[in-house]
């Protein structure tokens, strides 16, 4: 017996399998009970019983005329210039943090992203990553759609530029401490409307096993690096149905938070129609899996003509869910826009929108 317990101790060290044989996955580790990652879980969780967190991208790096700088002290918003409250969600994206730059592909400095991170996350909010990384073939944008994921898993030199690349966003994610300096637990959203063509991870430009590989290959890489705080989030583009999902669903493993990407296209109605539909699928995988899940990305791709929005056609479609939180894009500019800002036309609407109980912003998640 004792030498028995000598090989299984041996085992667990050297291999990461316990005695049973049974492999201990990633996502399991992420869940383990009091883990920092476990904690933010059980919070959106948490959320999704009382209502929903609302959240903008870049939405306190930047607005309409205004725009931080590295070193700028405090957060603002357009939403709180509108409401008095600032987003429970903030999005970032680490787009050319690939290349060691000092700025993203949006110009916000990822010193700043990491000093909101610090500060967003001292006064309880969430934030959420994208990842709108450079064709690391042709070196083109995400939008560069020359064909580059079977390359990443079986070109050595793609796979090589690859690996740098996740080694430098490993550098940043560890980083990210608070003020006991324990790692602060993010939302990563990588490779994200993979359903649609218009990135070079999207379905024309790669195999749905591919694009699978190299998710789980992306999660491993991070795991090599010794990366901890990550949760990572999946989410399509607008789902025709659930094959949508499960053609591109890396696996449980893999997954911790389940998407979904819906703007209004096509107009309202169908907007709430796709919604509805797209959430009900949503909330049944979730339900399956026991993880929870969001309205990753919307807008109103009709900001300035339509005073209402918020209560007439986002409220509804939102209300009594499930979702744990939704995030509207950026206020890159006046003809590019998708949360409300001090005398735009709904405004008024907006601030009506926040002030229903279920409608959750920073200060109503403490």
């Amino acid at each position: 017996m004792k030498y028995f317990v000598i090989i299984c101790i041996l085992i667990i060290s050297l291999s990461g399998i316990s005695c049973n044989s049974s492999k201990i996955t990633r996502n399991q580790i992420s869940k383990e009970p009091h883990s920092i990652n476990s904690k933010l879980l059980e919070r959106l969780s948490t959320i999704s019983k009382a209502g929903f967190a609302f959240g903008q991208q870049d939405g306190t790096a930047y607005g309409l005329n205004w725009y931080l700088n590295d070193g700028s002290v405090g957060l603002n918003s357009d939403l709180k210039k509108v409401t008095g409250k600032l987003p429970a969600v903030i999005g970032f994206d680490l787009g050319h943090l690939e290349h060691d730059n000092i700025y993203n592909l949006d110009t916000v400095a990822f010193a700043l992203i990491k000093q909101q991170t610090i500060e967003i996350n001292r006064l309880g909010g969430i934030v959420s990553y994208s990842w709108h990384a450079d064709n690391p073939v042709s070196k083109g944008s995400s939008w560069d759609t020359t064909e580059a994921v079977h390359d990443i898993l079986y070109d050595e030199r793609i796979k090589n530029k690859f690996n740098l690349w996740i080694e430098r966003l490993s550098i940043f994610f560890k980083s990210l401490k608070d003020d006991d300096n324990q790692f602060i637990p993010v939302i990563f959203r990588p490779f994200h409307e993979m359903n649609g063509s218009w990135f070079w991870w999207g379905k024309k430009n790669c195999t749905k096993e591919d694009y699978v590989e190299l998710w789980r290959y992306t999660v491993e890489r991070f795991k090599y690096h010794g990366v901890q705080n990550l949760i990572y989030a999946f989410s399509p583009n607008t789902m025709n149905d659930v094959k949508d999902f499960d053609d591109y669903y890396p696996g449980d493993d893999y997954v911790d938070i389940l998407g979904v990407d819906i703007y209004n296209h096509s107009g309202n109605t169908r907007f709430i129609e796709s919604l509805n539909m797209n959430l009900s699928i949503l909330k049944r995988k979730s339900e399956e899996k026991d993880m929870p899940f969001a309205l990753t990305e919307t807008g109103n791709m009709r900001m300035g003509s339509d005073s209402s929005w918020w209560t007439e056609t986002l409220y509804p479609a939102l209300h009594n869910s499930g979702i744990t939180w939704v995030l509207v894009w950026r206020n890159a500019r006046r003809d590019h826009y998708f949360g409300t800002f001090p005398g735009e036309k709904s405004a008024p609407n907006f601030k009506k929108f926040t002030n229903y109980p279920d409608v959750l912003m920073l200060s109503d998640l403490h």
